[in-house]
């Protein structure tokens, strides 16, 4: 299945509002994200964790490889009054310098990359003693719930699409860091609800990679208007309360002896 962001940029900026205000304030509480750093956001897409490090004081800077994306994140920077460096590459090939980065950071998207190779180059810009982060924030199929009914709807109209069922924990980027020489990994998950209005859940699912980032126009369309019937007849409430879980995992450069 082929996944294009930038062809939903539209709608990622407006109804993917990134991680919530909890998972900065924890960052900031544990010491991972403090004034004075210098960060580069693997696969920043519209910005959304570039702009919350930027807020806590870090130098910050964001990197994608999709110029519509990293358009949407300029206007929403200079929206939310943030200043923000914005880079076209690709998180295998980064173009930064050595050792010229504190913190790496890549939030909902480590596994669209090469993980091997993104770890390597996440090793080589990082300052010994810096950290690479690994942040998610998934929303959880339950029985019963809004997120399943939705998925199983994403499914019939994109069979290709894979990325359901998820338990919002992913030990596989553990061994990532492991395997890519980070020492002293370890992380945390929380759950969290967010409030979504029909409104806001259906651009939230246009916005993903099993609709508008690979389906056609007109499929899209199709499905938007029984993602609409659907929410309609099953779950009248307005807004919605979707589970969501936030994992994070981190691995630190050893400083040298």
């Amino acid at each position: 299945m082929s996944v294009d962001f930038g062809r939903t940029a539209d709608d990622y900026a407006r109804h993917r509002a990134g991680f919530p205000d909890s998972f900065f304030a924890r960052l900031a509480s544990e010491g991972l994200a403090r004034p004075g750093l210098h960060a580069l956001d693997l696969g920043t897409g519209t910005g959304t964790l570039a702009r919350g490090l930027a807020r806590l004081g870090l130098t910050v800077t964001g990197l994608d490889p999709s110029a519509e994306m990293l358009a949407q994140a300029r206007t929403l920077d200079a929206e939310a009054g943030v200043t923000v460096a914005h880079v076209t590459a690709t998180a295998e090939a980064t173009g930064q310098d050595d050792a010229s980065f504190d913190l790496v950071t890549a939030g909902q998207c480590w596994h669209w990359f090469d993980r091997p190779r993104a770890a390597a180059e996440a090793l080589r810009i990082l300052r010994p003693g810096g950290r690479l982060l690994i942040a998610h924030f998934d929303w959880l199929p339950l029985p019963g719930n809004v997120v399943a009914a939705t998925e199983r709807l994403i499914r019939w109209h994109n069979p290709e699409w894979s990325m359901h069922s998820g338990t919002g924990i992913h030990p596989r980027w553990w061994t990532d860091l492991r395997s890519g020489g980070f020492d002293d990994v370890r992380g945390f998950s929380y759950d969290e609800p967010v409030a979504y209005s029909h409104q806001a859940w259906r651009g939230r699912i246009r916005a993903s990679a099993g609709v508008a980032a690979s389906l056609a126009g007109d499929a899209v369309e199709r499905f938007d208007a029984d993602h609409a019937a659907m929410l309609a007849r099953d779950f009248p409430e307005d807004p919605l309360s979707v589970a969501h879980c936030v994992s994070i995992v981190i691995g630190d450069k050893r400083s040298p002896p």
